[in-house]
């Protein structure tokens, strides 16, 4: 990913705070601008087990936890389309939307060495360890014959330290996001086999 720095870090008005917009209206926005079927599943598996870790994890409310759900479904939305402004264009039409601005802050803290907006919250530093890791896991389950299935960490574990597989991936970034949040990166791992493998 190409650096693109915001230039701030604050985001949306505080006024429209508890603004989320519906599940159905985030999935029409994503299918409207995502063409390709592999990044909408992968943040449709972000959002999954954003969810999750905020209903198991964070003992959230419904509305907390559909934050992170939607901060997990849209952090990608404008990537496909517009790269060389990625997540700049997300972020404005969240901001149109007059959305709550810790989803939109969370999207935009999602990559800080790419965007420079720090992780402040649990929410921001959890899509920051998810983003990384959830698309090497997919990538890693992919080559298995079994995918998901009898996947364990130990094998994630030593593909992560094998530099050519999913190259793309940084494994600087996964280890600062874990860094950050001080769980075991074990635990995240099986946290996240656990609750993407069935993602459509």
């Amino acid at each position: 990913m190409s650096i693109h720095t915001l230039g701030r870090n604050s985001f949306g008005n505080a006024a429209n705070a508890g603004n989320l917009m519906t599940i159905e209206e985030a999935y029409q926005l994503l299918n409207d601008w995502v063409p390709n079927d592999r990044l909408r599943l992968h943040m449709k598996q972000v959002a999954a087990v954003m969810k999750a870790w905020a209903l198991e994890k964070q003992a959230a409310d419904e509305i907390t936890a559909r934050k992170w759900e939607l901060a997990g479904l849209l952090h990608d939305a404008d990537w496909e389309k517009h790269p060389d402004d990625h997540c700049r264009i997300i972020i404005e039409e969240l901001e149109r939307r007059n959305i709550d601005p810790e989803v939109i802050h969370c999207i935009a803290s999602h990559g800080p060495r790419y965007f420079g907006v720090e992780p402040n919250n649990t929410m921001d530093k959890m899509i920051y360890v998810f983003d990384e890791l959830s698309g090497f896991i997919h990538a890693a389950a992919l080559i298995r014959p079994t995918r998901y299935d009898g996947m364990d960490v130990k094998s994630v574990l030593k593909k992560l330290k094998t530099p050519s597989f999913a190259a793309q991936v940084n494994r600087d970034d996964i280890t600062d996001a874990i860094a950050r949040v001080n769980i075991p990166l074990e635990e995240i791992i099986q946290f996240i086999i656990d609750h993407q493998k069935d993602v459509q």
